[in-house]
């Protein structure tokens, strides 16, 4: 019995540790970083929007595009209106932004439509870098700034801080506040502070028309945005970090939207751990690479719902190894080391959130969203498209 709990506790144990033990680096390293000096305001942008009908937050995000404090005549707003069957297009045009119509239905997902649109921005050969914003996004007013002063200083590729435009929808919304203060903020600071890739996270990134040049656009996964910051990292290349500057999107604060959302991430980001970390791994030790060392750990770390279970699992086999044997002891001191390393990364994830102390109640709420992503995991689907995901806003 002694023998088999030492193995099933490693089998356990080993994850959690690797986990736990990059979180903890992470949190130990997540101060804010230097900002750049100011840029000469001379860069070129092509601000992009991929849309499939978004009828009812175009109008809002052009807006917000258009207002950001950059000169009038260095950039651009292409919203790209994919396979829509709204009046996405007719109000992007009204609002102000360039419109490009696609429609091939054999093709569908935001990939496709982002390679169309980078196809266009290039054959135009007026813009030095393209910029992505979701069609129910704000951004702040420093957004291109953030971009610009830090391709004067060599960068290829940025990503700002992609926050949540609605976090007191529901206590749903502030959990994902607070997970993203801890997955975005915390680790891309100090993925910076290291100078390695922060990866692309799909909302308010940017990358130059000569990198498009050297990794072109072909990332059609259900998870395109990981998949480029790694095609990125394989081509010897980092994303920047742009902590003052923030994309904020809507977040979903029903259920039944929420549950659909999450499985087409976690597929997809599965999807990428079978395919993308044998040849990671192999390109950090041949190389050698700590761009692409930090990307093969970063995608194998897994979201921090299924961290948790694997830590209180681990406490759990611990604690009753330790009261079988008490040679087995020290299994639990790990156990309880791994689970305090996670509580400091979600306390600095929710200190930095800006949420508030009516986060740390949400946070109670733990256990049911635990479960909850328990029967997730037990009715996972196949998808193999870009499917919209339902707004809280609704289309006229």
């Amino acid at each position: 019995m002694t023998i088999f709990l030492h193995i099933l506790l490693f089998a356990v144990g080993a994850p959690a540790v690797l986990a736990c033990a990059y979180l903890l680096l992470a949190t130990l390293l997540s101060a804010r970083n230097r900002i750049p000096p100011r840029s000469t305001r001379s860069v070129q942008f092509d601000m992009i929007v991929p849309a499939h009908n978004e009828a009812g937050n175009i109008e809002r995000t052009v807006a917000s595009l258009r207002s950001v404090d950059w000169p009038r005549d260095k950039f651009r707003v292409l919203v790209v209106a994919d396979n829509c069957t709204d009046q996405t297009a007719a109000i992007a045009r009204a609002a102000g932004a360039e419109v490009l119509e696609r429609n091939d239905t054999s093709k569908r997902g935001k990939g496709y439509a982002l390679d169309h649109a980078f196809a266009a921005s290039r054959a135009k050969r007026w813009a030095d870098a393209v910029v992505i914003v979701d069609a129910d996004a704000e951004v702040s007013p420093n957004l291109l700034e953030a971009f610009a002063c830090r391709i004067e200083q060599g960068a290829q590729a940025i990503q700002s801080h992609y926050g949540v435009l609605n976090p007191n929808a529901s206590w749903r919304t502030r959990l994902i506040t607070i997970a993203k203060g801890a997955f975005h903020i915390v680790r891309s600071r100090a993925r910076e502070r290291l100078r390695i890739s922060c990866g692309i996270r799909g909302n308010g990134w940017c990358v130059t028309h000569k990198l498009l040049e050297q990794v072109p656009y072909k990332a059609f996964s259900l998870t395109e945005d990981v998949e480029y910051g790694i095609a990125i990292g394989l081509a010897g290349q980092r994303v920047w970090y742009a902590d003052e500057a923030h994309s904020d999107a809507e977040m979903v604060s029903g259920e039944q939207v929420a549950r659909k959302q999450r499985q087409r991430w976690e597929e997809g980001r599965f999807q990428l751990i079978r395919t993308k970390t044998k040849t990671l791994f192999a390109a950090a030790f041949t190389r050698p690479s700590g761009v692409c060392l930090d990307l093969a750990l970063d995608l194998i770390v897994l979201p921090l719902s299924y961290i948790v279970l694997n830590v209180v699992a681990f406490v759990v086999i611990a604690a009753f190894a330790a009261w079988w044997n008490g040679v087995l002891f020290d299994w639990l001191w790990i156990a309880l080391a791994c689970a305090s390393s996670l509580a400091l990364y979600v306390i600095r994830g929710w200190q930095l959130s800006g949420i508030g102390l009516r986060g740390i109640l949400d946070l109670a709420r733990a256990p049911g969203f635990l479960v909850w992503k328990l029967l997730l995991m037990l009715r996972r689907r196949e998808s193999v498209e870009w499917v919209r995901t339902g707004r809280e806003t609704k289309s006229p």
